[in-house]
């Protein structure tokens, strides 16, 4: 393995955005990066991606870039995932024929705007080509779950607590030893309704609750997500659209 490489770097920086969290904070993670000289990317959910903003980069002729991720919150994947996607990225531009760059990938992740004083760009690690693919056996099948709650992180939702909505939500049901394929739950971009914000919905059910709070967990894990029962005082009405088979009607 290539040692750690230390010290600055004047090479193209991308600060990578590991969550839904960094998405929904443009303003802090741009102070973040102006502060690193460097460009916002993202794992997921937000834009630019992190493909596309290092093919961005790469096309403009870098030689190396170095890649820092960026977890706000606690529910952003590890740093090996920041690898992984980078690694396949270096292996399609390879095979294509295209330029690639050198992709060095920090070894620690800033989780506030203290850790800039530690110098976070100081180690960095290479991508080599041989890191973990984006493909497993344990990926290929439609989860098993009963319930799958989505939970709205668009940016009125975020404003308004749904992060830390997700992380009690998650952090509650691996208390009480409910795994993935009993609720699987998914952060979202917008839902909408907006001002019913933070907005939460259970599928194959198709109950919307909005306002929902941490404080609304237990009881909604309780009673809908255990006992199939809708929590109806967070819940929303649910209107469908006309339709040739007759006029719109509630959901039951």
């Amino acid at each position: 393995m290539t040692a750690p490489q230390a010290g600055p770097t004047t090479d193209p920086v991308l600060l990578v955005g590991m969550s839904a969290r960094e998405a929904a904070a443009p303003d802090r993670m741009g102070a973040i990066a102006a502060a690193l000289g460097a460009e916002v990317a993202h794992l997921q959910v937000g834009d630019p991606s992190l493909s596309a903003a290092l093919t961005r980069v790469a096309d403009a002729g870098a030689t190396r870039v170095v890649l820092l991720g960026a977890s706000l919150g606690t529910l952003a994947p590890a740093n090996s995932w920041l690898r992984r996607v980078a690694a396949h990225w270096w292996r399609e531009r390879g095979e294509a024929g295209e330029h690639r760059p050198e992709v060095a990938v920090a070894t620690t992740l800033v989780r506030d705007e203290s850790d800039l004083e530690r110098g976070p760009l100081d180690v960095t690690r290479p991508i080599h080509g041989n890191e973990a693919g984006l493909t497993s056996d344990a990926w290929e099948d439609v989860p098993t779950h009963r319930h799958h709650v989505l939970v709205c992180r668009g940016p009125r939702c975020s404003a308004r607590g749904a992060d830390r909505l997700a992380e009690v939500l998650s952090g509650h049901l691996k208390r009480e030893g409910i795994g993935d394929d009993t609720v699987l739950v998914t952060g979202t971009a917008c839902q909408f309704p907006c001002n019913q914000a933070p907005l939460v919905t259970v599928q194959p059910d198709d109950v919307w609750y909005g306002a929902v709070q941490p404080d609304d967990v237990p009881e909604l894990v309780a009673e809908h997500l255990l006992a199939d029962r809708p929590v109806d005082r967070l819940r929303l009405p649910r209107v469908r659209s006309s339709t040739a088979a007759g006029p719109s009607t509630p959901a039951r």
